[in-house]
């Protein structure tokens, strides 16, 4: 998907650390409770130390439209967690993007024609009805809206399980998008096989599939993938086990399946936190997870040694396009009556799109 975001003015780009951050510095208490800035777990250092809020994006989107008294909401993210926070916040609330170029190249691996055709393919050899499409929620509003049309609903990672079971429980098959990873672990979770899955690639006719292969399967996992998580491997773990025997690994479901099944433990980034603060002093910790949290992970518990389980480290590209620079930009604009980069979904995305998310709570 492409999105532009304009040069900055030299003011900002050529600032050093020091003088941006008092120039932020200024700008937040001059907006005062007018905002809320919010930063995702994967942020640097630089933007993360004026987040209001740290977190996950729907946590973070849930906490932005309860806070009434923000009219304007800074994400600092990726363009579907911004989309996420306009859905759910009030129509008083503007949800702004530092830096529009902000994206997720796993979101961007479905986009709504995409899966409509794929919709309408599956239609033609199954019966439709008894097929429930799931949105992970790293994709687009209009990928949220099109599961809310259709009978289905988002997912977490953290409830990735509750929701699959509640679809499979409506229905006899899923198409799960964006990540195939989470699909096929949390299947795995649920004590379905490889056989029970396909893996649908929507560059091909009819995903790259026979007939029989889309009306046996139970899971039609879309042909997609987070780049950061992507990079583990079982090989990672197997030297990290050789250098510290007893070391524990802990993973993200968007893993690969074969990275998931050699690790510890399993979960999302909220798991992931709470697993290091459980773990007792001491312990030796491999995290497969963006290199930011990982780094911040290790700085916050110096009493235990925790690793990026890949020792080449890997940021994740489009939210580290959020700086520091962006983030003073946009605040100053604010303060001289300019908004930005703000994201706006329409009435009829968001209706439907709120709908898949009702669905998905009232679900866990």
């Amino acid at each position: 998907m492409i999105r532009l975001q304009p040069a900055l003015p030299d003011g900002y780009t050529s600032a050093t650390p020091d003088e941006l951050a008092s120039r932020i510095g200024i700008a937040k208490t001059e907006l005062g409770s007018r905002l809320i800035i919010l930063g995702h777990h994967y942020q640097r250092d630089e933007v993360m130390r004026w987040a209001d809020v740290r977190g996950d994006s729907f946590g973070l989107s849930r906490i932005a439209a309860a806070n009434r008294d923000a009219e304007y909401v800074v994400f600092c993210g990726v363009h579907f967690m911004a989309e996420s926070a306009d859905i759910l916040t009030g129509e008083h609330q503007q949800v702004i993007l530092p830096d529009l170029n902000a994206g997720c190249s796993m979101a961007d691996m479905a986009d709504l024609d995409s899966v409509e055709e794929a919709w309408d393919a599956i239609a033609e050899v199954t019966d439709i009805e008894r097929v429930i499409p799931i949105t992970y929620m790293n994709s687009s509003a209009a990928l949220k809206a099109f599961v809310g049309r259709n009978g289905g609903a988002v997912c977490t990672s953290s409830n990735a399980r509750a929701v699959l079971t509640w679809a499979l429980a409506r229905g006899e098959k899923v198409l799960f998008f964006p990540d195939q990873h989470l699909g096929r672990n949390t299947g795995h979770q649920l004590g379905y096989t490889e056989a029970d899955m396909v893996v649908w690639d929507p560059r091909r006719d009819l995903g790259g599939l026979e007939e029989r292969q889309v009306k046996e399967a139970t899971f039609v996992l879309w042909k997609g993938h987070c780049s950061v998580h992507q990079r583990f491997r079982p090989a990672h773990i197997a030297a990290f086990r050789a250098d510290h025997p007893g070391g524990q690994v802990i993973v993200h479901p968007e893993c690969s399946q074969d990275v998931v099944a050699a690790s510890d433990q399993v979960g999302s980034t909220d798991f992931i936190i709470a697993a290091v603060a459980a773990a007792p002093p001491g312990s030796v910790l491999a995290i497969g997870t963006e290199i930011h949290l990982v780094q911040r992970l290790a700085a916050e518990h110096p009493d235990r040694l925790i690793v990026s389980l890949d020792p080449l480290i890997c940021p994740c590209s489009t939210m580290f396009r959020i700086d520091a620079p962006h983030l003073c930009w946009v605040l100053e604009r604010l303060v001289a009556g300019q908004v930005v980069n703000r994201i706006t979904v329409d009435p009829d995305t968001t209706t439907w799109a709120r709908v898949a998310l009702q669905r998905m709570l009232d679900i866990t």
